[in-house]
């Protein structure tokens, strides 16, 4: 009977509560690493929206053979917001966003300039040359978001807020 009770506990934890999610690719980096497990809070936008400069998991909305069936980026851009890019850099409401966390020398292009639509939020890679973000799929719906990643769990030298 216990052992039952701790199965169902378990599974209402993942199901509602907080999942690990290892990150597959290198579009991250340098803020996630390949193989690095972060905890992903599936609660946070239960009373809340989602804001820019989070990471966010979502489902995949083009998978194509191979791809993981979610996806983990940063939001640049929310409902309403506009967006661009010019000498490099990202425009959201016609003001360069200065990106701290993005390599030296990181520049950001191939953005389509737009309107993100309600409920929607548009997401790009730190990694901007190696990622399949927004610019490529288009904004995600926030229906699709699985949670809200609030730090690396894994490997213990990295572990910290995110």
């Amino acid at each position: 009977m216990v052992a039952v009770i701790a199965v169902l506990v378990a599974l209402a934890i993942k199901t509602w509560v907080l999942q690990a999610f290892s990150i597959p690719s290198e579009s991250m980096e340098p803020t996630l690493q390949i193989g690095d497990r972060v905890v992903v809070l599936k609660f946070d936008y239960w009373w809340s929206e989602p804001e820019r400069n989070q990471l966010i998991v979502f489902d995949n909305l083009d998978p194509q053979p191979g791809d993981p069936a979610q996806i983990i980026k940063r939001i640049v851009a929310v409902a309403g917001d506009s967006i661009d890019s010019a000498d490099g850099t990202l425009i959201v409401n016609g003001q360069h966003v200065d990106e701290t966390f993005l390599s030296p020398g990181t520049t950001t292009d191939r953005v389509t300039p737009q309107v993100v639509p309600e409920g929607h939020v548009f997401v790009m890679g730190d990694n901007r040359a190696n990622s399949k973000d927004s610019r490529f799929i288009g904004a995600v719906p926030v229906e699709s978001i699985v949670g809200h990643a609030r730090f690396i769990a894994w490997p213990l030298s990295r572990l910290s807020r995110l």
